[in-house]
């Protein structure tokens, strides 16, 4: 049910024309309250969407009563009148709900630098709109916004009480994001104001959607909501509702990994013994990035040097001669040098485990990356033509 398995949320997703494909590509997600209550993290990316800029001024207001998202188009990079086109989506989706404008979050994903097909865009709002259910809808708003994803990606979990959370998320690409990830939906029937929501938002995506680095490429769209209807009448303790909504955040997390474009591989990347999370999640965080290692894990080479050198490039705290890797389990490297033979190492399995230890504290972060594949090089070297 994704985003509809809370009580009083209602989504659509719709075929309007702008994929090429002939797949679904708006969707529509209403909260039917009683409350508004939301908060967002967005792209730390200094250029940033049109969407993102408008949404980013609704969510001041801690209130969204719907949010209307698009795949087929960024709206990135098209100035004033790409902005235009976000404000009248708004007001669209605000008088088919009989609403203000400045209570709807707008998304959207796709090819940066072109405008929107505007009539088709509209047309396929009014028909979301009249599609919305509590039923199919969830499911089918949650295929609407795929881009290169091969499947749609949804989750759901039951708090005490009888809360629910559910989520929908897409992005295969351009997975490198600052408190966010592509975009993402996330709803619950809890009873909590935006604050709490905001706390617990960012709590949730700094461990789980923001430790997932699979290409180091930062998207201008970058966009997850969270919003609740207080339906169950349920007032959660915030520490117990963090936690779950972490866990539905992870499982998302997860599922991005898998479908990273053209990966073979989930890597997660665990650094312990660092004199600080900061530091733990830079080293992270270059390791994921370090296209030599990528291309080793491909290949099934476990070469830690390639480990240690991405270690080196950061300013974290640590002795050359004291750091630890092990890979799958196997520690290959000790105190800096060569440890256990890395032909022990099994790399055929599609989960790989980069562990690292720096030496220097108690801090530990993980971070998730994929390989580097040939498959994503063809994916991305003519995805504008």
């Amino acid at each position: 049910m994704s985003v509809t398995a809370p009580q009083g949320f209602r989504a659509a997703g719709v075929v309007a024309g702008l994929k090429d494909s002939g797949n679904r590509d708006v969707a529509l997600v209403v909260n039917d309250g009683p409350s508004r209550a939301a908060a967002g993290v967005f792209t730390r990316n200094r250029v940033k969407a049109a969407p993102v800029v408008w949404s980013e001024q609704v969510l001041k207001g801690g209130r969204v009563r719907a949010v209307v998202l698009n795949s087929g188009g960024a709206n990135a990079c098209t100035g004033a009148p790409g902005f235009q086109d976000t404000h009248a989506t708004a007001e669209k989706a605000a008088g088919l709900l009989e609403d203000s404008a400045g209570e709807i979050a707008v998304c959207s994903t796709g090819l940066i630098g072109e405008r929107l097909p505007m009539d088709a865009l509209l047309t396929g709002v009014g028909a979301a709109a009249a599609e919305l259910s509590r039923g199919d809808g969830g499911l089918a708003a949650a295929d609407a916004i795929r881009t290169t994803d091969t499947v749609a990606k949804i989750s759901f979990r039951q708090g005490p009480g009888g809360y629910m959370i559910g989520a929908m998320a897409k992005g295969a690409g351009m997975l490198a994001p600052s408190l966010a990830t592509m975009l993402c939906v996330i709803t619950t029937d809890a009873d909590l104001p935006a604050e709490t929501l905001d706390r617990a938002l960012r709590a949730a995506t700094g461990v789980t959607l923001d430790r997932l680095d699979a290409d180091g490429c930062m998207s201008t769209n970058d966009t997850v909501l969270l919003l609740a209807s207080g339906a169950a009448g349920v007032v959660p303790d915030e520490d117990g509702f963090t936690a779950l909504l972490t866990e539905v955040c992870g499982d998302l997390t997860r599922q991005l990994l898998v479908d990273a474009e053209g990966a073979s591989k989930a890597i997660a990347i665990e650094v312990v013994g660092a004199a600080s999370g900061g530091d733990a999640v830079t080293v992270g965080r270059s390791i994921a990035r370090n296209n030599l290692l990528k291309c080793a894990i491909h290949g099934e080479d476990p070469n830690w040097g390639r480990v240690l050198s991405a270690v080196g490039t950061t300013d974290a705290a640590f002795e050359p001669g004291q750091l630890n890797v092990a890979i799958n389990g196997v520690w290959v490297c000790r105190d800096g040098s060569s440890g256990d033979d890395r032909d022990k190492v099994d790399l055929r399995p599609r989960d790989v485990t980069i562990t690292v230890d720096l030496s220097a504290g108690t801090h530990s972060a993980t971070v998730w990356t994929t390989d580097l594949t040939a498959d994503y090089v063809h994916e991305n070297s003519a995805y504008s033509t």
